[in-house]
């Protein structure tokens, strides 16, 4: 096996929440010329498009059928409650950290949200996030703005850069952003365009740091404007076809970006035979695109059919579902959010790799992005 000196530099780039508008709406000279000179693919992201599945995903080479993470949290059976999906023991299959740990790489995973670090908590040498900084690189680079803010990517990308420059014995770097200024301003908005050209300056001071370096980079999700929210618990009670439980994918700590809303929902029922009353009080309402049994969406979708529940609830490009005072509401102009079949476009790039990367066909999901790396 290969001292860890004689695998290559990698960066990994998971830009949370960068859909091909984004990056079609913005001037990105660094990441152009990478794509130029490298790969790109327009690929699908992995459904639900919430950030812990397509991470898990692009992490594992793996859909969640085999890697186990279905959502940002999962129903607890035992407690009758939603739980974070953030520990690194639901994950079934190794990640790339540990893919490169048994190859004696060293790896530094860089997030700006915590969540990050709880979910891939082992196989990684120095894990730091920005969102509660370690206090050496908060003396190094100054303390970061908060998670509600495109400021916080820019410091997080500065860490990356120092770090490429300081510390080669990292062979693997491995970061992720926030979509907070992605659900807070659309493509077009002169906010959005400043945020992912400061990015791509980063990219590029990344690319000048580490010449040596391949470069993989993707997204988990898009973004889209929604305009009405259910929350199918509160509906169907009222419509006297009553259910255990409703999740929402999109349930985490960020409740500022998404208010825990998603463009899908998993649905409990309290006994089997409750389906077609379910079924057909869900079936009429404005929004919904697809219902399916659990098994039929575990096939199609590739999720793990024991953590989605009896019945996928699938939203159009408008619709949201989640837990509210209400049955429905409509959304103010302004929220933007995903979870849903329509945010799943994304870029996918390759650049600088010394190894035998595959196919470009072979690469039609972000999924696709590093699973050949350390194998």
């Amino acid at each position: 096996m290969p001292k860890d000196s004689q695998y290559q530099r990698v960066v990994v780039a998971m830009i949370d929440g960068f859909g091909l508008d984004y990056l079609a709406a913005t001037p990105m000279p660094n990441l152009r010329r990478l794509m130029a000179e490298g790969l790109y693919r327009p690929v699908s992201a992995v459904f639900p498009s919430v950030t812990n599945v397509n991470n898990a995903s692009i992490s594992c080479g793996a859909w969640p059928a085999e890697h186990g993470i279905s959502a940002n949290s999962y129903f607890d059976e035992e407690s009758g409650q939603a739980a974070y999906m953030n520990s690194g023991d639901l994950i079934r299959v190794e990640t790339l950290f540990q893919r490169a740990e048994r190859c004696g790489v060293r790896a530094g995973l860089l997030s700006a949200k915590r969540k990050t670090l709880e979910l891939f908590n082992k196989g990684v040498a120095l894990a730091a996030t920005a969102e509660d900084p370690p206090a050496d690189l908060v003396v190094r680079h100054g303390p970061p703005s908060g998670i509600y803010s495109r400021e916080i990517n820019y410091w997080l990308w500065q860490v990356a850069v120092d770090l490429l420059k300081t510390r080669p014995d990292l062979r693997l770097q491995y970061v992720h952003t926030t979509d907070y200024p992605m659900h807070r301003w659309p493509p077009e908005a002169p906010e959005s365009q400043e945020h992912l050209q400061r990015l791509d300056t980063l990219i590029g001071e990344a690319r000048a740091a580490a010449p040596d370096a391949a470069f993989f980079i993707t997204a988990d999700h898009g973004m889209n404007f929604k305009t009405r929210c259910w929350d199918l618990t509160r509906l169907c009670e009222h419509a006297g076809t009553p259910i255990r439980f409703m999740l929402s994918p999109e349930r985490d700590y960020y409740i500022q970006h998404h208010k825990n809303y998603s463009g899908c929902a998993w649905l409990w029922l309290h006994d089997p035979n409750d389906y077609a009353r379910v079924e057909a009080c869900l079936c009429a309402l404005p929004g919904i695109e697809g219902l399916l049994p659990s098994e039929e969406a575990a096939s199609r979708l590739h999720l793990p059919l024991e953590r989605i529940g009896d019945m996928v609830v699938l939203g159009d490009r408008d619709t949201m579902f989640g837990e509210m005072d209400i049955a429905y509401a409509d959304l103010e102009p302004s929220y933007r959010a995903h979870g849903s079949l329509h945010e799943m476009d994304v870029p996918l790039v390759i650049h600088n790799c010394d190894g035998l990367v595959p196919n470009p066909s072979a690469f039609s999901n972000n999924k696709d992005l590093v699973r050949f790396l350390y194998r």
